[in-house]
């Protein structure tokens, strides 16, 4: 039988500690026989915001040029580059071929948080400056 932890008064079987200003470290927490192991969880904070269709559509055909995507594969703005064979390499150079195409420099920490077209078009359209 499943036990539900809603509003149930919980116990620390160890500490709670704060590891830094970022993450908070929780060993375990006990409701009555039921044990709960909580792993940290990394804080992030990205602000987005949807780019302009036309440079979704033109990053969709430097991805598809770039990683000799099969005819008829759909590539969209939520198109991972992970889900169409790309390693990291590949993404250097899909990075490389939309500085050269958009005529911009992308800095080594925002080409990693690049994971899909629509980062990559949204990235393109701040850098210049087409956000509205």
């Amino acid at each position: 039988m499943a036990s539900s932890l809603a509003g149930s008064a919980l116990s620390f079987a160890r500490p709670v500690k704060a590891t830094n200003n970022n993450s908070i470290s929780f060993t375990g927490v006990r409701k009555g026989n039921a044990f709960l192991r909580l792993q940290p969880v990394p804080m992030r904070l990205a602000v987005c915001y949807a780019a302009k269709k036309e440079t979704v559509e033109k990053v969709c055909d430097i991805v598809k040029k770039q990683l000799a995507v099969p005819e008829g594969t759909d590539v969209c703005g939520a198109s991972k580059f992970s889900d169409l064979g790309a390693d990291s390499l590949d993404t250097v150079e899909i990075v490389m071929g939309l500085e050269e195409e958009f005529n911009i420099s992308v800095e080594e920490s925002s080409a990693q948080s690049i994971a899909t077209v629509e980062d990559a078009a949204a990235l393109i359209d701040k850098l210049c400056g087409g956000e509205d």
